[in-house]
């Protein structure tokens, strides 16, 4: 699915950042695409940015864990 060429790298990861926040019980898969979507050249304010349309579609719940789990990763990759 991911070595398709109709998306962008960053654009799958951002797609599977939402979905995974959205979802709220998948924090470990979560963290994994955080970090693989830093890796493939997304920004921390575009993982903030997708956690705050998370809280609109998703809930407010799901995006401040999202948002809890983007602080780890950040700190961990310190």
């Amino acid at each position: 699915m991911f070595s398709r060429d109709n998306l962008s790298k960053n654009h799958r990861q951002i797609a599977t950042i939402a979905a995974l926040t959205a979802l709220g019980t998948a924090k470990q898969q979560l963290k994994f695409h955080l970090n693989a979507g830093l890796n493939t050249g997304l920004t921390e304010d575009e993982i903030k940015e997708t956690m705050l349309l998370m809280s609109i579609y998703a809930g407010f719940p799901s995006a401040i864990n999202g948002t809890n789990a983007l602080k780890e990763v950040l700190s961990e990759r310190e």
